[in-house]
C-alpha cells in the first residue's frame, strides 16, 4: 500500500510542478488570457485536452462496466464522436473562431436575441453542475476507495470514504481551475493525458496476462475464441443500446457533446490559428477510434476474471485493476485516473465560470466589469460552483443502473433542446427567438412525462430522438409567423483576428476517420471478432487498401492542382 501510494503522489505532483513551469509567466490578467488561453494553444495540446476533458471516469468505469455485463454495444457512445468531430473541424470551427465566440452561447445570440442566449447558458450551467461534474468526482471516488481500500485504512464506512475522497479530489481540481485559467488546465491535461493512455493500455495488457496465466497470447486466445458474442457492437433490442439508436437520439447527443458543448469546444476556441484548431480536434477523433481497448476490452476481462454477478456493476473496473496490477504501477494508474478526473472536472467548472461571466453576469449586474475583475468575480464563482458539486456528488451512490447510463437518461433534460436550436440555428434564417424558446419548454415537459413520471417502456434515446424532430417541427411551425423581424445574415468578418486557413491535410484526415469508423464497427460485430467463424484480418486488410487508394486519389488531385 505504501508503495501504492509513493507512486501516486510523485507521479501526481510531477503533473502539477509541470503545469507550473509552462504557465507561471502566462499573463491571465486579460479575459481572453484567463478564458482562453490567450488563444496560443497549438494542435496536440488542444487534442489532448479534448481527449481528457471528455475521456472520464464516468466513462472508464462505466462503459466498461456495461461492457462486463453486456457486450460492446455501448462503443455507440464513444466511437461515433469522430462524425460530429469531423463535422466540428470543416465546417463549425471556421464559423466560431471568424465570429471570434468566446462562449458558444454567443452563437444563441446572434442567431436569436438575448434571452435565448441567457436560457442556453443556463442550461449549460444545470448540465455541467449536477450531472457532469458530480458524476466526475463520483465515479472518481469510487476507483480511489476500491484501489487504496479506504474503508480498511482508516476504519470507516463506504459511504463516509466516498464523501471524504470527493471533497478531496474536489478541492485540488478547483485549485487548477481557479488559479491557472484555460491555459494551465490544458497543459496539465496534455500531461496527463499521455500518462492516462499508458496506464490505461497496461490494464487489458497485465489483465490478458493474467487471465492466460502469465501468457499474453493465451490470454488472447480465450477471449477470442469463448464468450466471443460480447465482441459483437451491433446492439439488439435487449442490450444496452440497440443498434437503430446510434442513427437517431445517440448522434444528436454526440452532435451536442462534441460540436456545441462550451467545456470541448473552448479548447479549439483557443487554438493560435485555425490550422492548429482542425488539427487539435482531427487528433482527437483519431484517439476515439482506439477507445474500445481502453473503455470495453477491460469490461471483458473482468467478465472473465472476475466471473458473473458483481454488485454494482460499477466496481468492476476497479476489482479488475486491483487483482492484475502490479502494487507500484497502482500507483501510476491511479495518478492517471485522478489526471483524468482532475480534467473533467476543472474543465468543466473552468467553462462553466466562462459562460456565467461572459454570458449572465452581463445580464445580472449593469456594472462593467473591466479584465481584471471580470477574472477575480470568475474565481470566486468557480469556488461557489465547486462546493456545490461536492455537495451533488455523493448523492450518485443511490443510482443502480450504472452510473454511465443513468447520467444519459438525465441529460435528455438538457442536450437535445440545445442541438434542436443549434440545427435549426444554422440551416434557418427567420425563426424568431420566442419560437425557440416555446419548443424548448415543450421538450422539457414532455421529456420529463415520458421518461420519468409515465416511464414509457422504450429506450430513451428512441425519446430523444423524436423529441428533437418535435423541437424542431415546433420551431419551423411557429416560425411562420413567429419570425425575426429581419432574416439572420451570417457574420463574414474575422473579428478573432487569426489566421483562418484550412490546414491543407483536412479532407484526407477526415476520410480517412470516416473510413476507420466504419471498420471498427465491421471488425466488432458478427463478420468479425463476435464470430467464431469470424476472419477479422480481412477487414484490417481491406480497411488498409482503401487507405492507400484514398490517399492516391487525393495526392493525384493535389498534383493536378499543383500544375493547372
Amino acid at each position: 500500500m505504501l508503495l501504492t501510494i509513493l507512486s501516486f503522489l510523485l507521479v501526481t505532483g510531477g503533473v502539477a510542478w509541470l503545469s507550473w513551469l509552462k504557465t507561471r509567466n502566462d499573463d491571465l490578467s486579460t479575459s481572453k488570457g484567463y478564458f482562453l488561453a490567450g488563444r496560443g494553444l497549438g494542435g496536440f495540446v488542444i487534442g489532448c485536452s479534448m481527449i481528457l476533458t471528455s475521456l472520464s471516469t464516468e466513462q472508464i468505469i462505466g462503459v466498461n462496466a456495461n461492457s462486463y455485463v453486456g457486450n460492446f454495444s455501448i462503443i455507440a457512445w464513444t466511437v461515433p464522436t469522430v462524425i460530429p468531430l469531423c463535422f466540428l473541424a470543416l465546417y463549425l470551427l471556421p464559423k466560431y473562431i471568424r465570429n471570434g465566440y468566446t462562449t458558444i452561447p454567443e452563437f444563441f445570440e446572434n442567431r436569436f436575441d438575448r434571452q435565448t442566449r441567457l436560457i442556453m447558458s443556463g442550461l449549460f450551467l444545470v448540465f455541467y453542475l449536477f450531472i457532469v461534474i458530480p458524476t466526475a468526482l463520483y465515479t472518481g471516488a469510487i476507483a480511489f476507495n476500491k484501489i487504496f481500500n479506504l474503508e480498511v485504512a482508516f476504519g470507516i464506512s463506504y459511504g463516509e470514504s466516498i464523501v471524504y475522497t470527493i471533497i478531496a479530489i474536489g478541492i485540488v481540481g478547483a485549485a487548477y481551475a481557479i488559479f491557472g485559467g484555460l491555459k494551465a488546465v490544458a497543459v496539465s491535461d496534455t500531461v496527463n493525458a499521455v500518462i492516462l493512455v499508458i496506464g490505461a493500455i497496461l490494464v487489458p495488457i497485465f489483465g490478458l496476462i493474467y487471465l492466460g496465466k502469465g501468457s499474453f497470447m493465451e490470454g488472447l486466445h480465450i477471449i477470442g475464441t469463448t464468450h466471443v458474442e460480447k465482441f459483437n457492437a451491433i446492439g439488439s433490442a435487449t442490450d444496452a443500446v440497440p443498434w437503430p439508436t446510434i442513427f437517431t437520439g445517440i448522434m444528436l447527443v454526440h452532435f451536442f457533446y462534441w460540436t456545441t458543448n462550451q467545456a470541448i469546444v473552448q479548447r479549439a476556441l483557443g487554438a493560435k490559428d485555425l490550422k492548429a484548431g482542425q488539427k487539435g480536434i482531427l487528433i482527437a477523433a483519431l484517439f476515439l477510434l482506439l477507445l474500445p481497448i481502453i473503455l470495453n476490452l477491460p469490461g471483458l476481462l473482468s467478465f472473465h476474471i472476475i466471473g458473473e454477478g458483481l454488485n454494482p456493476i460499477d466496481l468492476s473496473y476497479p476489482e479488475l485493476v486491483n487483482r492484475v496490477l502490479p502494487t507500484v504501477l497502482q500507483g501510476f494508474f491511479v495518478a492517471a485516473l485522478f489526471g483524468a478526473i482532475l480534467s473533467t472536472f476543472n474543465s468543466f467548472l473552468n467553462s462553466a465560470a466562462t459562460i456565467y461571466c461572459k454570458d449572465l453576469l452581463p445580464s445580472i449586474s449593469k456594472k462593467t466589469f473591466s479584465d481584471s475583475e471580470l477574472i477575480t468575480y470568475a474565481k470566486k464563482v468557480s469556488a461557489f460552483m465547486a462546493i456545490i458539486t461536492i455537495i451533488i456528488g455523493p448523492l450518485l451512490m443511490f443510482g443502480t443502473d450504472g452510473i454511465f447510463l443513468i447520467t444519459k437518461r438525465f441529460a435528455g433534460f438538457v442536450n437535445i433542446p440545445i442541438v434542436a436550436l443549434f440545427a435549426v440555428g444554422l440551416f434557418n434564417k427567420t425563426v424568431s427567438g420566442l419560437a425557440a424558446r416555446i419548443a424548448l419548454l415543450l421538450h422539457v415537459v414532455l421529456y420529463f412525462l415520458i421518461v420519468w413520471v409515465f416511464n414509457v417502456k422504450i429506450n430513451f434515446v428512441y425519446v430523444m430522438a423524436a423529441l428533437f424532430v418535435f423541437d424542431v417541427l415546433v420551431m419551423l411551425i411557429l416560425g411562420t409567423f413567429l419570425r425575426r423581424e429581419t432574416p439572420y445574415q451570417d457574420n463574414t468578418e474575422n473579428k478573432s483576428n487569426v489566421d483562418l486557413s484550412n490546414w491543407e491535410y483536412v479532407n484526407v484526415t477526415v476520410a480517412s476517420l470516416i473510413l476507420g469508423l466504419i471498420t471498427l464497427y465491421a471488425l466488432l460485430s458478427p463478420i468479425g471478432l463476435a464470430s467464431m467463424e469470424g476472419k477479422p484480418l480481412w477487414i484490417i486488410g481491406g480497411y488498409l487498401i482503401l487507405q492507400v487508394i484514398l490517399l492516391m486519389v487525393i495526392g493525384k488531385n493535389k498534383q493536378k492542382a499543383k500544375y493547372a
